[in-house]
């Protein structure tokens, strides 16, 4: 592969793009990990938003940068990748995230960037510039994520109700409003390991092509730590507008609920960082909070707004790619 011809000026303006789209991705994401403990009243959303920021950082300790070689390395062909394409993939990914955060709807960062990549790269090269083992893994996992929120946090809630049914009401909400501030952590910490990564990937995909770094080499420190700070910062602002739908118009939840869907979405999370597929967090925690509902009854869920939501996932993809596309356009005319 061709090293691009880029000044250290349009390169550090993408590394801080990358970094915007990362402190965005913890903005619109941070409803995913607390939205269920601070529904349920267990704490209060400042407290929570500061407990998920700081689990966002810890990540950087306890997981390997699988996710980030599969975004950097087997999503789209390296020969196509500069930093027109990165511009394109960034601002596509960006603005969708805008649009869904506006109007409240818990969309996948991870699948806007995905489908930022895709986009920009078709509008460069074609069809041809995809690499098909990475992109099948993710759109897999489109419907596995959720699939297995689902199955983890309904098993969950059904373990806990087998195990506590002779316990007083009063009693059990009392336990798991403590239990829930250890589930909403392990979540959190999830969120961090494997959406923090997707952008350590679009950086050291753009570090390679200008010749910074080689695929032999390993991701640089700064770029690790720096892609842990800003996923924290953005958690730490919070998007506040999505908590309500995440937290109590898909169900009600109690803190027994909560701490079921946030520890079946954790389980999933784990799983999936560890076999370095670039999940949605979005997809997996509400799969887990229809999951907790549907364990104690169908009618339990508002499927509507679940509904609603899986269409949103259905429409990430595609317009931010279509959006992607044309952002390339515009960075070749500017940049």
């Amino acid at each position: 592969m061709q090293t691009l011809q880029i000044s250290i000026y349009a390169l550090a303006f993408l590394v801080a793009l990358a970094l915007i789209f990362d402190f965005m991705n913890g903005f619109h994401d941070a409803a995913n990990a607390i939205a269920t403990v601070v529904s349920t009243g267990v704490l209060k959303p400042q407290t929570a938003v500061a407990m998920a920021a700081a689990f966002n950082f810890v990540a950087i300790l306890v997981f390997q940068l699988k996710v980030a070689t599969t975004v950097g390395k087997g999503t789209i062909d390296p020969a196509v990748v500069d930093h027109y394409v990165v511009f394109g993939a960034l601002v596509g990914a960006i603005v969708w995230n805008l649009i869904t955060w506006y109007y409240g709807i818990p969309s996948s960062s991870s699948h806007a960037l995905i489908g930022g990549l895709v986009g920009a790269a078709v509008a460069k090269a074609g069809t041809g510039s995809l690499i098909a083992g990475g992109l099948l893994k993710t759109i897999l996992f489109i419907v596995l994520s959720p699939l297995l929120g689902f199955i983890f946090g309904s098993l969950m809630m059904v373990l806990v109700s087998w195990l506590f049914v002779r316990a007083t009401p009063r009693r059990v909400d009392k336990w798991f409003r403590r239990m829930q501030l250890l589930s909403a952590s392990m979540y959190s910490l999830g969120h961090g390991g494997n959406d923090a990564q997707k952008t350590m990937g679009i950086i050291w995909m753009l570090l390679i092509a200008a010749g910074a770094s080689s695929p032999d080499e390993h991701l640089p420190w700064w770029v690790v730590i720096s892609c842990y700070t800003a996923i924290s910062l953005g958690t730490l602002f919070g998007g506040w507008r999505i908590v309500k739908t995440m937290g109590q118009k898909i169900t009600k939840l109690k803190p027994v609920g909560g701490f079921c869907a946030e520890t079946g979405g954790a389980i999933t999370l784990f799983l999936a960082t560890a076999l370095g597929v670039p999940v949605s967090t979005t997809h997996t925690i509400t799969g887990a909070i229809v999951g907790v509902g549907a364990s104690r009854k169908m009618s339990a869920v508002r499927w509507g707004v679940a509904g609603n939501i899986v269409w949103a996932w259905i429409f990430t993809i595609p317009a931010s790619a279509f959006m992607a596309a044309i952002a390339w356009w515009i960075g070749t005319l500017i940049l």
